[in-house]
This record gives C-alpha cells, structure tokens and sequence, in this order.
C-alpha cells in the first residue's frame, strides 16, 4: 500500500504546496504545531534516516534552508524549529522520510525541546558511550 506522502507527491492528494522542485516537495502539515507548519518531502519513497540516499542525503538541507528563509521572511516568524523522527520510539508516525519546519513566534507556547535528564552522566559514562560509537 503506497504511504500518504508518496500520494501527495503524485498529486493524488491535494496538499498546500510551498514549494518543490525536481527531488524535494514542501508543504503544510494539516495538523500543524503552529502557523506555517511545513513538512519537506523526497519525491522518492525512503522510510526514514537510514533508508535515504544520494542524491537525496547530498541536497536536502539546502532545500530545507531555501524553504526555512522563505518561512522565517514572510511569515516573520520569531524562529524555526526543525525536527526529524525516526521509528516508533523517537516519534515517527508516517514512514516516508520527512521534516517538519515548525515557525516559532514569541510567547507561543509550543514545547518542542526535549526536557534535560534528571542528572548528567559522570565524565566515565561519556568516556564508555564515546568508545561504543568509535
């Protein structure tokens, strides 16, 4: 069954398009966290972080920095958000590689930063964690 964004892409759903060119759609989350909330899109079906490829991994940030101007110019936003989930756990609802845009404005109450830990690891558990990713 083909997911919700590859059917956005093809145009057989509508969606309020920002902005596309020949890899990459942007366009507005109709359950948007705040005004202006975009998601950007490969034209290609890639699941997530780890299934993406090039040229897609190469170009996306650009495309992604030309659509966050254009957000933070018109809609004057007082910042932007950017956010990208990745399976289950860390939030990911539809699995076609996505980012969300989130225009922030002042006193808007949105929380999207992720609370501290309750205590910082001790300088010998970021020694350990540091040699698992080596």
């Amino acid at each position: 069954m083909e997911c919700i964004f590859c059917k956005i892409v093809k145009g057989e759903l509508p969606s309020y398009t920002v902005f596309e060119d020949n890899n990459f759609k942007a366009f507005f989350d109709v359950f948007p966290a705040s005004i202006g909330h975009t998601l950007v899109v490969p034209k290609k079906h890639y699941k997530d972080i780890y299934d993406l490829q090039s040229p897609y991994t190469e170009n996306i940030f650009n495309f992604v920095q030309k659509v966050a101007k254009n957000l933070k110019e018109k809609l004057e936003c007082d910042g932007i958000n950017i956010l990208q989930n990745n399976e289950i756990a860390a939030g990911q609802t539809i699995f076609h590689y996505h980012i969300h845009l989130i225009p922030r404005y002042k006193d808007d109450g949105l929380k999207v930063n992720p609370a501290p830990m309750k205590s910082l690891p001790v300088d010998s558990e970021f020694e350990k964690l540091l040699k698992k990713l080596k």
